[in-house]
């Protein structure tokens, strides 16, 4: 997953950041809620984790502003030194989905990171075919279908529809895509995004077929969606 994480003490940060990268996330660090704040209105991440005491607004006000804001619930997880009851009530009140006190272990903090995603998450991993009408996916043969016709894919195209299907409804934005089908490559700019969404809306006719819409979202990103015809 793509991770955004409030910690304001460096070293901590540091660690967590390790732990994640461990279990196969990519993690984007800020120091104060401000700043975090700003950065989750332009980009985009499937989920949330939040120290609740940071500079110029807590993680509990993030929480607030994220729960108020987003136009789908992506998983929060504190990770915070407060451990009294009443705080984690708090807490899971105005929408965490876990609450983790300091010092975390790395073992538990990536298996509850895993045990959130599976609990929100609208896809069965375990799907070997995605049907979205009138498309198909089959995931075992690497196949796209349109009312049962074979549709031709590159494989990176396969990869981004598989990613836009996944996430139906929500803004991704470019980085986020990106990363999550070509990996961390320097060589790539966000060109061969646009390039490829544009392949995919032709070859879909996601323009065209009733019922469906991929909206390029400006100095965002990209957004699929089903919309009623």
């Amino acid at each position: 997953m793509r991770i955004a994480l409030l910690e304001d003490d460096q070293d901590q940060a540091n660690l967590f950041i390790e732990w994640l990268r461990a279990g196969g996330h990519t993690c984007d660090h800020f120091d104060a809620g401000k700043p975090f704040i700003r950065n989750i209105k332009r980009d985009s991440y499937d989920l949330l984790i939040l120290d609740w005491i940071v500079p110029d607004m807590d993680g509990y006000e993030v929480l607030g502003w994220v729960r108020e804001n987003f136009d789908w619930r992506i998983p929060v997880v504190f990770v915070t030194a407060k451990d009294e009851e009443d705080d984690i009530v708090r807490a899971l009140e105005k929408g965490a989905d876990d609450y983790i006190v300091k010092p975390a272990k790395q073992r538990e903090l990536n298996a509850r990171i895993a045990a959130v995603a599976r609990r929100t998450s609208t896809i069965d991993e375990n799907q070997v075919e995605l049907e979205f009408e009138p498309y198909q996916i089959d995931l075992g043969n690497h196949e796209i279908k349109r009312a049962g016709e074979r549709i031709e894919v590159t494989q990176k195209e396969y990869e981004l529809i598989v990613f836009l299907f996944k996430n139906i409804g929500r803004v991704m934005s470019r980085a986020h895509i990106l990363e999550s089908v070509w990996g961390r490559n320097p060589d790539i700019n966000t060109r061969t995004v646009d390039t490829h969404v544009s392949r995919i809306r032709t070859k879909l006719s996601l323009s065209a077929e009733p019922g469906w819409k991929l909206s390029s979202i400006y100095q965002h990103g990209y957004r699929l969606e089903k919309i009623s015809t």
